[in-house]
């Protein structure tokens, strides 16, 4: 049977766990509280036009209140050299406030799993960072058991991870199978992805520029995707979906790019890899939801033409066993 192309998109849901360190919450509650909004309509979009999507999603947004927070605390916290990277730090800093909506999303995740066609899977419990200073394995593996904990006591078996800000460490992913994890994102084999913890400025200019300028194929054959003894099946990213833009040009070079380079998986029987944060459609909600559907409306094309997929991560794995 012919393995015809697919694509896969996988997001990286997160609220504000994922970005409290870089951004200030009191200027980022509207951001967020549009992201509460937009992903019922995201959601929405996706089964209508039956597009799969793996919802790597931080655990944290599992608990339904901080009581419930501090009781999942798991007895190792991450020992980062940067305290201020700590997400229990932080919570503990605004616990009982009025940003419970940007910290805890069970009844999201619960509408996510409902629907069909989409994958829940895991960011680690605390938006983990795995290339920070001393942190150690030990705290990863409880970080990461107390994901698949909460997960489970939703009703929910994680298969698939994505690790935050893309810090993959291959030392840790045989922890990953050894607790069940069969999939993970990796990153694109491209110079200016090759160190995530720390980008010079090079690299970041060569990551924005790609999403407007061709950089190199992205899509891949699934012959490639090969699943190592005692390990997780690495799937590789193709490209971020950035936000709406500002600038129309700009904005319809990055769209173009995108389905140019879905065209060329579809006619080559390839894996095209698509991600983004829900948050990153927090700014222009509407913009970015018109963005998505053009996307989808050429996958249709090319569904109907060359019988291209639509898979999440979990069901990309399958095809090749």
């Amino acid at each position: 049977m012919k393995n015809n192309g697919a694509l896969v998109i996988s997001l990286d849901f997160e609220l504000i766990w994922g970005v409290f360190d870089t951004v200030s919450i009191d200027q980022k509650l509207e951001y967020f509280l549009n992201t509460r909004t937009v992903i019922p309509k995201m959601l929405d979009l996706f089964v209508q036009e039956n597009i799969h999507a793996t919802w790597a999603s931080v655990g944290m947004l599992f608990n339904k209140n901080w009581q419930e927070w501090r009781h999942n605390k798991p007895s190792n916290l991450p020992h980062y050299k940067n305290s201020n990277l700590s997400s229990y730090k932080f919570g503990e800093t605004i616990e009982l406030t009025k940003y419970n909506k940007l910290c805890f999303a069970p009844e999201l995740i619960k509408m996510i799993n409902q629907s069909k066609g989409q994958e829940i899977a895991t960011h680690t419990y605390s938006h983990y960072y795995c290339l920070e200073k001393t942190q150690e394995v030990k705290d990863f593996g409880d970080d990461l058991e107390k994901a698949i904990s909460v997960s489970r006591d939703m009703g929910i078996e994680l298969k698939s991870l994505v690790f935050p800000r893309n810090q993959i460490r291959k030392d840790y992913l045989k922890i990953c199978y050894d607790l069940g994890i069969e999939n993970v994102r990796s990153n694109p084999k491209s110079w200016y992805w090759n160190n995530t913890s720390k980008s010079d400025l090079s690299s970041k200019i060569a990551r924005t520029a790609d999403a407007y300028i061709n950089l190199g194929k992205k899509s891949y054959p699934i012959s490639e995707l090969v699943a190592l003894e005692n390990l997780p099946l690495e799937q590789k990213a193709s490209r971020f979906l950035r936000p709406v833009e500002g600038n129309a040009i700009l904005r319809k070079l990055k769209l173009d790019r995108i389905k140019s380079e879905m065209t060329i998986a579809a006619k080559s029987d390839e894996v095209y890899h698509l991600w983004w944060h829900p948050h990153n459609f927090g700014e222009k909600p509407v913009e970015s939801l018109i963005d998505l559907s053009h996307i989808i409306k050429h996958y249709k094309f090319l569904e109907d033409k060359y019988e291209f997929r639509s898979l999440n991560m979990l069901e990309l794995a399958r095809t090749i066993i």
